[in-house]
């Protein structure tokens, strides 16, 4: 069996504790080799982020330098085009061979959405999808997608690593309600977002005069 790498997309802007923790979780629940931070440079599905690429790739390397077994990969911040997960994962597929099991990991939003994303028909061709949810909450999965997960749902960790993609595993996974959107607002009034964000950042954020505000 082989370890299978988590890969974890976003715009982080900033990344928080949510992120890090949903990451962290992933890996010591599924035994993965490592999990790969992933900043977007144009997100499909959601506003263009405020602040600039370089700016979320620093702040995403703090955060993974103070954390084991996460690590960043750049590749989508060096497109011009969308960050579409399918040309990532057959990027990553043809590195590392058609052996290596992956697991992008997402948040119960992005299933229950997925029938919308670009060729997402194709994603479980390639990676395992490892899906963050609340305990005892049942997702509100539409006919199609209720039919993908009747068809490639597990809950059987070791699944993951005996082959390199095709199954939906649900996260036990308690969420955080911290979001970028609230830590950017807070940061716009001059509150002071500790706790929410690994101190780097923060402090990387401060030097910057990043979200148009000073923290106190």
């Amino acid at each position: 069996m082989t370890a299978p790498i988590g890969l974890l997309g976003g715009t982080f802007d900033p990344i928080h504790i949510a992120h890090l923790r949903t990451a962290i979780q992933a890996r010591e629940q599924l035994g993965l080799s490592e999990v790969r931070l992933m900043p977007n440079h144009i997100p499909p599905h959601r506003a263009t982020p405020d602040s600039a690429p370089e700016h979320r790739l620093a702040m995403t390397r703090l955060a993974a330098a103070a954390t084991p077994g996460l690590t960043v990969d750049q590749r989508e911040l060096n497109r011009t085009t969308p960050s579409y997960t399918v040309d990532t994962l057959i990027e990553l597929r043809a590195e590392l061979g058609p052996s290596q099991p992956l697991c992008f990991i997402m948040g119960m939003d992005s299933l229950c959405s997925l029938d919308k994303w670009h060729r997402w028909q194709e994603l479980l061709d390639y990676a395992h999808l490892v899906v963050s949810h609340r305990p005892g909450w049942t997702p509100d999965l539409n006919p199609t997608l209720a039919g993908l997960y009747n068809s490639h749902g597990t809950q059987d960790r070791e699944a993951l690593h005996l082959v390199s993609g095709g199954h939906i595993f649900l996260l036990d996974n308690p969420e955080l309600e911290v979001s970028s959107t609230q830590i950017r607002d807070c940061i716009r009034r001059g509150n002071n977002p500790q706790y929410l964000l690994p101190d780097a950042v923060e402090n990387y954020i401060r030097q910057q005069g990043l979200y148009s505000g000073s923290m106190v």
